[in-house]
């Protein structure tokens, strides 16, 4: 009688699974896939937000030859200390309330991109290079990068790109806006006075997200 009442059972399990099997198999499918999808876009929703606040600075070296390489730091290093000066004297870091004051750095620079042309120019013709330098102000895709202990997410951001040359080599890059370009460019380290810029323009979420790995961002699921 046992033996009857446990086959009994096993055979009720079979047919429930030959049942409701495939619809419960879908019905993790598919808790998964709404995972994933709202995961998604909270991060791209997170990166266009930072995207909206910041201003990217992008050079991009003629080659990786050693030479090349090391006048691609040459002239990040002349245009960034051509841009700490003017910009002081415009004043354009200082924006009133209600100005938006990355647009103010935005619009400064594609109206100076000429001199910022000549400043790199300068700068390669002093090491004898046989190329020129083209300066932009775009719209562009950038991978993930950490800059010290700030991680920025993989996306679309504006950005005053410099190319020297063919610009076939390894690029450099950093904030321009909020000023994370003008503290340790040589060992990439963001200082406490950086972080609050950023945290002064970003929401707290914006922020917090930075200083993980983007591949770890998370959100709460629930199974109910």
């Amino acid at each position: 009688m046992f033996e009857n009442s446990h086959y009994c059972i096993r055979k009720e399990l079979r047919d429930f699974g030959k049942k409701f099997g495939g619809a419960l198999l879908c019905l993790i499918c598919l808790s998964l896939f709404m995972r994933i999808t709202v995961s998604a876009a909270y991060q791209n929703t997170l990166q266009q937000g930072i995207a909206d606040e910041v201003l990217r600075f992008h050079v991009l070296a003629e080659s990786d030859s050693e030479e090349d390489q090391n006048v691609k730091y040459k002239v990040r290093d002349a245009v960034l200390a051509w841009l700490s000066e003017e910009m002081k004297k415009a004043d354009v870091d200082n924006s009133e309330a209600g100005v938006d004051s990355k647009n103010a750095v935005k619009c400064f620079v594609q109206a100076h991109l000429a001199e910022l042309e000549h400043v790199a120019d300068q700068v390669l013709s002093e090491y004898g290079a046989d190329y020129r330098a083209a300066a932009s102000v775009e719209r562009c895709c950038f991978p993930a990068r950490t800059y010290g202990d700030c991680t920025f997410p993989a996306g679309w951001y504006d950005a005053l790109r410099i190319r020297l040359g063919s610009a076939q080599g390894h690029n450099w890059w950093c904030v321009l806006y909020p000023k994370l370009c003008f503290s340790d460019c040589l060992h990439a380290v963001v200082g406490e006075n950086e972080k609050q810029e950023l945290r002064s323009v970003l929401t707290e979420e914006e922020y917090d997200s930075l200083l993980q790995n983007p591949g770890s961002w998370r959100i709460a699921f629930r199974w109910f």
